[in-house]
């Protein structure tokens, strides 16, 4: 138990640059705190007291502001980095190393029971205001950007933003391998991969915009260089064949 606490300070120095003290995160650190109920909820939930598992979980909601449902299955090291307004619903799977900010929702879209909530494997990173609706899962390593909102499953390695979510960057390889070599040939970043990107959709709209004012040019070039071909035939040509 108490390698388990020493490993969520340790995690919160590695991640938080404004942690200045031990006794300063213990005290002031309401995302530990709200880690720390979950974990005594959850061994309620799972061992059949799940009335005590549900008013352990609302009264850490009163004090922290953050709503984990004791059935949600957290993995070690996890993170909550200022964590007001975050909800985690109870068919939750969060992995080791995992990160994530204020006001995030992993959440679910059917009111069928089973599995309705994310999965997040070992470290993700979840930004703030972030939306992972429904029972899909979120790969090793991937980056899911502030206010996005995710429907879908994300590949490991992958960045994910927008409304509704759409892949800018994966560090393991993409998606759509298929269409690399013609994004390249057309000059086309895949996915919008750059560093001063304003939205992925964007970027790839002008990139076909430009694409095709390229083809327009040179059909044009192509036109007129038939025109000056034709008529140099045409003086080259001998009169008797003209008529």
């Amino acid at each position: 138990m108490f390698a388990r606490f020493k490993e969520d300070l340790d995690a919160i120095f590695e991640r938080d640059p404004a942690a200045r003290s031990v006794w300063e995160v213990i005290f002031a650190y309401p995302g530990l705190h709200a880690i720390w109920w979950h974990r005594v909820a959850h061994w309620c939930w799972t061992h059949g007291m799940k009335l005590i598992a549900r008013i352990i979980s609302n009264l850490s909601r009163w004090f922290t502001g953050i709503e984990i449902h004791p059935g949600a299955v957290i993995g070690r090291r996890f993170f909550i980095d200022h964590g007001f307004g975050v909800t985690i619903g109870e068919t939750t799977v969060i992995g080791d190393d995992c990160t994530i900010y204020q006001g995030v929702t992993l959440g679910g879209t059917s009111w069928s029971p089973g599995k309705r909530h994310p999965t997040l494997k070992n470290d993700v990173v979840v930004g703030a205001g972030a939306k992972v609706l429904g029972p899909f899962t979120v790969g090793e390593g991937a980056r899911i950007g502030s206010n996005a909102v995710v429907v879908k499953e994300v590949p490991p390695g992958c960045t994910a933003v927008g409304v509704p979510a759409k892949l800018v960057k994966c560090k393991d390889g993409t998606p759509e391998d298929r269409r690399k070599e013609t994004a390249d040939r057309i000059g086309f970043s895949m996915y919008g991969v750059s560093q001063d990107m304003p939205d992925p959709v964007a970027r790839g709209i002008d990139a076909m915009l430009d694409h095709i004012d390229a083809l327009e040019r040179r059909q044009d070039e192509l036109e007129n260089l038939t025109k000056r071909l034709g008529a140099r035939l045409d003086e080259e040509r001998p009169e008797t064949d003209r008529v």
